[in-house]
Formats: C-alpha cells, structure tokens, sequence
C-alpha cells in the first residue's frame, strides 16, 4: 500500500503500482499511530476523529470533574493527563484553521465549565453558567491551542536541528550509538 499527499490534484495518479511479483494499492486515507492521513494532508477528519475519542474519555471522567469530593488541583490534573494528552497526541504537526481551533477550544471550555461548576450571582442569587472569559481568567495554564502552537514551534526546532545533522534524543541508527542533545552526526 502507498499513499500520494499533496496539494496537486493530479499527484500520484496511478491506482496501481506493480513491480516485480509485488503490487501495491494506491490508498486515499489511513491511520498511522492512531493518526488519520489522507492524500490532500487535510486534517479536518482527524480533528472530528479525535474529538469523538476525546469526547468518549471525557463522558468517562466527567463525574470526577464535578465532584465536589475533589479539589479543583486534581480535577486540572485529571484534564490534563488524561483528557489533554489523548487530544494533543501528533498535535504537533496538525496545521489548524480558525475554524478547528474554535471547535478545540469549545471543549475545552465545555471541560473546564465543568471542573468549575456554576456560579452564583450575587445580586440576584440564581445559578448560571460562567463565560469563556470567566473561564479564561480562572484556568491559569495555557489554553490548548497555546499548547500547540508551543509544541508546534518546539518540534519546528527539532526537524530544523534534525535537518542540520543535529539529534534531538534518542539513538542514531546508522551505527548504533546513542547521541546527546547537540551533538552533530557525521
């Protein structure tokens, strides 16, 4: 199986490549590491994927962000290590619009409305729901789409390093060596 990506419509037109004893079906989508790509590198699927997992997590904790048994500190840890890092896997690479980062911030907002709770107001006393500015002020860590843009910058510097011969981490396959922060690859 290969996949074409590519902005030209007519890139990879071939259906079927076939070599020797081998053929190869040309695919318009799939999923690698839990990462849908398609052929036009068009992530709106990948946001609406990802959200439907995302949101299946959240229904599973919501309980846990409402309680009144919990501290607001162990509900933003519960957010962040359970709910943020399923949403933010390979985020580093999406390209976001307006658009996908409004529908990301919206639940993020819907999450955090529910670790806050209502507020009563004090002037007439009924319950109501707080505003995306409330919420801004109360969450003090980075929104989600800070978070990626930080995480987008960071793995930017990574490839560029990558790209200069440089590691980031991790080992070097071409002989087998493990290779430090920094340090240039012959």
């Amino acid at each position: 199986m290969y996949m074409v990506t590519s902005r030209d419509q007519n890139a990879g037109q071939y259906q079927n490549i076939k070599t020797d004893n081998f053929s190869f079906e040309r695919l318009e989508q799939f999923k690698h590491l839990r990462t849908t790509l398609t052929i036009q590198n068009s992530i709106q699927e990948e946001i609406k994927s990802r959200l439907q997992s995302v949101n299946a997590c959240y229904r599973t904790v919501q309980n846990l962000l409402s309680s009144s048994l919990l501290s607001k500190n162990i509900k933003f840890k519960i957010y962040r290590i359970i709910i943020l890092l399923y949403v933010l896997y390979g985020y580093e690479t999406w390209s976001l619009t307006l658009r996908e980062e409004r529908r990301m911030r919206v639940f993020e907002n819907r999450v955090l409305m529910r670790i806050f709770g209502p507020k009563r107001d004090e002037v007439t006393g009924e319950w109501r729901k707080l505003q995306n500015e409330e919420l801004n002020d109360l969450y003090v860590s980075p929104n989600v789409i800070r978070v990626n843009k930080s995480r987008r910058r960071r793995w930017a510097e990574d490839e560029a390093r990558m790209g200069r011969g440089e590691a980031c981490t991790g080992f070097w396959w071409g002989n087998l060596r493990e290779v430090t922060i920094g340090e240039t690859l012959e």
